[in-house]
């Protein structure tokens, strides 16, 4: 006996692309990217990087503010950390070295003064009247030590 159950149907899905062949440079040879992976010391600086922001930012949430943005990117410079306590604005560069000496000693004025650049165009584009004081503080983070929050750790004034 036959079965007679309906049979199902295959479902048509999007229409897959053929892979295209590798391209080649005018020699025959497999064409290099343009853009070539960064070297495998630049990757691990990154993540070094990113996981002391995120201990910085963890830290600050423990203290009561508000992160508003992380690695906030303008034309002019970078800031780690931007957030907000009540009327206070802090921008946060946060250093991770092998000891928490090394971090201190490690921004340098031409930092400050991107900082600075940074902060003022991010004031610029994200204007709020709630904000009263503006800081600059750095976050120090070393491996197995709780990161140290340094408040007011640069002046922008001169």
């Amino acid at each position: 006996m036959a079965d007679e159950r309906p049979r199902a149907t295959p479902v048509k899905g999007p229409a897959r692309r053929r892979a295209s062949p590798p391209r080649q440079d005018s020699a025959g040879e497999p064409a290099q990217d343009s853009k070539q992976a960064p070297r495998p010391e630049r990757q691990v600086a990154f993540r070094t990087g990113i996981s002391a922001e995120s201990r910085a930012a963890a830290l600050l949430i423990a203290k009561g503010f508000r992160i508003l943005a992380r690695r906030w990117r303008s034309p002019v410079g970078e800031i780690d950390i931007i957030a907000r306590r009540r009327s206070l604005l802090i921008f946060v560069e946060v250093k991770a070295r092998a000891n928490l000496d090394d971090a201190a000693w490690s921004v340098t004025e031409r930092q400050r003064l991107r900082i600075a650049a940074a902060a003022e165009a991010w004031l610029a584009r994200n204007q709020d009247a709630r904000i009263r004081d503006i800081r600059f503080d750095a976050m120090l983070v070393a491996p197995g030590r709780i990161p140290r929050h340094i408040t007011a750790a640069f002046d922008t004034s001169s």
